[in-house]
């Protein structure tokens, strides 16, 4: 090849690679950066005892009703059970029954669960100064608001009896209010509505909370006559205890042959 050729050559590639530079710009893009990402520290947590489902008032715990949680170590209320410091297993605590409804997730607190041995379901929800009377009711609803009267209801005690009349023709019917606002605790053995959210009126006696007086009043009444409930509106059970007796009557009783008249507590 001549010196001229060659010459020619070198500056044809020497051109060439000064194109390539300006087109690409000249120096070399920087690399990438990389990221690098910073995981704040987990907070310690402990583990809860929760509900795995929602349990009504009265169901007695089995083991898949309950499930441990974690929770915050620093957010745990007083009162939950913490599986660290859990006398015992989770067999011992599904023996018991539900004082109240509990939803599902939502924390378990011992006093919320009654051990099975230490008295029934109905004295552990009974507040205390309170009595559970069971009064005798038609199962056709007659005496109960056509079946419609439910457990946790509040209801008027009422009493039909028989009263001689002022001309002395005979019997006549009458009928009075006993007690007001009264608290339905169970229709036969139903004290809650079931999973469901259905509730069951069957049954021949109405639980009923009272105080001792009157559940003197009641037991009194039910061999004098005939005892009835009629519901009331829930807008009610918020009314002061002075409107709630307003126009109440007692039972008159005869011991000894000496009338008294019992007043409405």
């Amino acid at each position: 090849m001549k010196r001229a050729q060659i010459v020619v050559l070198g500056i044809a590639v020497t051109a060439g690679i000064g194109a390539m530079f300006l087109m690409r710009g000249g120096n070399e893009p920087p690399p990438p950066r990389e990221v690098v990402t910073v995981s704040e520290p987990s907070a310690p947590a402990m583990e809860v005892l929760v509900a795995a489902a929602d349990l009504p008032m009265g169901r007695r715990l089995n083991r898949a009703d309950l499930r441990w949680q974690p929770w915050p170590a620093d957010s745990v209320p007083v009162g939950l059970i913490t599986r660290s410091a859990a006398s015992e297993s989770l067999d011992q605590i599904a023996g018991s029954l539900a004082r109240s409804q509990i939803l599902a997730g939502e924390p378990i607190r011992r006093e919320r669960l009654i051990q099975s041995e230490n008295g029934g379901f109905m004295s552990a929800i009974l507040p205390a100064g309170k009595r559970a009377v069971a009064i005798s009711i038609d199962t056709r609803g007659s005496s109960t608001a056509g079946g419609f009267i439910l457990p946790n209801d509040r209801v008027d005690v009422l009493r039909t009896f028989r009263t001689d009349d002022a001309g002395g023709q005979g019997d006549q019917q009458a009928t009075e209010i006993l007690l007001r606002n009264i608290r339905v605790l169970a229709i036969g053995r139903n004290v809650q509505t079931d999973d469901q959210g259905n509730s069951s009126a069957e049954g021949e006696t109405a639980t009923l909370e009272l105080t001792p007086s009157q559940a003197e009043i009641v037991t009194l009444a039910q061999r004098t006559g005939h005892v009835s409930l009629a519901l009331r509106s829930l807008a009610d059970a918020e009314l002061g205890e002075d409107e709630l007796d307003e126009g109440g009557r007692g039972l008159t009783v005869v011991r000894f042959g000496i009338p008294r008249q019992t007043t409405t507590p």
